[in-house]
């Protein structure tokens, strides 16, 4: 499955973004979807994951009750609603697909990767 993220953007602390994540090649709805981020000399971090269906999601605890991850099947594409944007959110953000919904949050059990998109948000 291709991967493409987008949605990226500078702005202010407080701002809102949504981040989409399009999917081509297999049939969507078989996998797990997560978004992870990398700020400049840092490791990649895990933010959401949501299972096969939309029914269950995962955050990080560094987001929770900020960001919302959905999907919609029918337009193969999973959005990460990201609300009151702190400047250490600032990084690139990346969406990446896995079969099972299982240890979403470990970054090396992801078997497909988008190119990313940035998040820059200012004080």
């Amino acid at each position: 499955v291709q991967l493409q993220a987008s949605g990226g953007g500078l702005v202010q602390a407080g701002a809102s973004l949504r981040l989409s994540c399009a999917a081509s090649g297999r049939t969507f709805s078989d996998y797990v979807i997560g978004w992870f981020r990398q700020a400049p000399g840092k490791e990649r971090e895990y933010v959401a994951a949501i299972n096969r269906s939309g029914g269950a999601t995962y955050y990080a605890d560094s987001v929770k009750g900020r960001f919302t991850i959905s999907r919609d099947n029918a337009k193969n594409t999973v959005y990460l609603q990201m609300n009151s944007l702190k400047p250490e959110d600032t990084a690139v953000y990346y969406c990446a697909a896995k079969g099972r919904f299982q240890s979403v949050s470990d970054h090396l059990g992801y078997d497909y990767w988008g190119q990313g998109t940035q998040v820059t948000v200012s004080s």
